[in-house]
């Protein structure tokens, strides 16, 4: 059951403008550099709602660039005065919310490394306590939903009201296209719980190319995410970190101008047909869950049978078959063969649970 949660509307703290969309230096380098690339950025986009830059940059080794520090804050804050925007700025321990609250930032934002540690969050949000400041909160590095609920109640529960999470992706070790693959399904089901969370999508670390960011960002629209982190340089390739996903003023104007946003509802006179196609996806779900539950029925028999005859709950032989034909069928339906692959992953590990209560393992 998930606990009730105080939050504000999105509007209230947004100033309205819809998508969202943050956008700056990964790493504030030095005062002219991030006064430029905000200018810059202003000029050539007029839907820039925020300005986001890196003072504390945490890094996985030592002796790399970890960022300028809080003298970067005064920094900060002045470019998003001269171009009269919000700012917001990373904040990984109590001490940086101190400096930050001192030097007016408007938003501050909890990191993926950061989320990570309950303990911490905590202490960021103890910090906080009696203030109503903006807060938004990246996914952890790990795909693990529970700990990202975890860091946003933490907040929600010392009385922070102005709440957003940040999707960045996920790392894992498998390869792939992405610096950190979407996993949407994560962020899908973050807004189940909580609806009325804004969710705003990192297509720069997701991706971790500008190439990607685009295509990234247009993905988050489609599916009606509330806006975008972008991060931004007067010259990406000179960049003192992330390099490689940092795009000019210039493009990420391209890129804000070539989205589509898709509008959330639609009207009453339209809606029937999409209601009738709703209702289609609804018995065929109810069906599935229906025919799933025959199946471990039939696990159970099967479970029987092998406690019987004293054989063991996997038969390697068995399962082989069973992932050659479902990859057929899959292929046939159009279905991809990852997603044949992990639905019966869980179907067989389902499987075996309804076997194993049977056979008394």
């Amino acid at each position: 059951m998930n606990p009730p949660l105080d939050i504000a509307p999105f509007t209230s703290w947004s100033g309205g403008k819809q998508p969202l969309v943050i956008a700056g230096p990964c790493s504030a380098e030095t005062e002219d550099q991030v006064l430029q690339t905000v200018k810059r950025m202003v000029a050539a986009s007029e839907g820039i709602s925020m300005i986001r830059a890196g003072v504390w940059k945490p890094r996985t080794r030592p002796n790399s660039f970890e960022g300028v520090g809080a003298i970067g804050l005064p920094w900060v804050k002045a470019a998003g005065n001269a171009v009269g925007l919000p700012v917001t700025v990373e904040v990984a321990n109590s001490g940086h919310v101190e400096l930050a609250l001192k030097n007016e930032i408007d938003v501050l934002w909890i990191g993926a490394r950061t989320t990570v540690s309950p303990f911490i969050v905590q202490e960021i949000a103890d910090a906080l306590r009696g203030i109503d400041i903006p807060v938004m909160i990246k996914n952890p590095v790990n795909p693990d939903l529970q700990l990202w609920l975890g860091a946003i109640e933490r907040f929600t529960q010392i009385g922070i009201t102005k709440i957003a999470a940040i999707h960045r992706g996920f790392s894992t070790y498998e390869k792939s296209t992405y610096r950190n693959p979407p996993m949407w399904e994560i962020p899908i089901e973050l807004r189940r719980r909580y609806p009325q969370i804004p969710i705003i999508v990192d297509p720069s670390h997701m991706g971790g190319t500008r190439d990607l960011i685009y295509p990234l960002s247009q993905q988050a629209m489609d599916m009606g995410f509330d806006g975008l982190m972008i991060e931004t340089h007067i010259n990406p390739d000179k960049a003192w970190s992330d390099a490689k996903q940092q795009v000019t003023p210039e493009v990420l104007g391209e890129i804000l101008r070539e989205l589509v946003v898709r509008q959330p509802h639609l009207e009453d006179n339209e809606f029937h047909t999409l209601h009738e196609l709703r209702a289609k996806v609804d018995r065929i779900d109810d069906y599935i869950i229906e025919m799933l539950a025959e199946r471990m029925g039939i696990s159970e028999q099967i479970g029987q049978f092998k406690k019987d005859h004293d054989l063991a709950i996997h038969q390697s032989e068995r399962w082989a078959a069973i992932v050659k034909r479902a990859l057929a069928n899959g292929k046939t339906g159009g279905l991809t063969e990852d997603f044949i692959l992990k639905l019966f992953q869980q179907i067989h590990n389902e499987s075996i649970i309804h076997q194993g209560k049977v056979m008394g393992k």
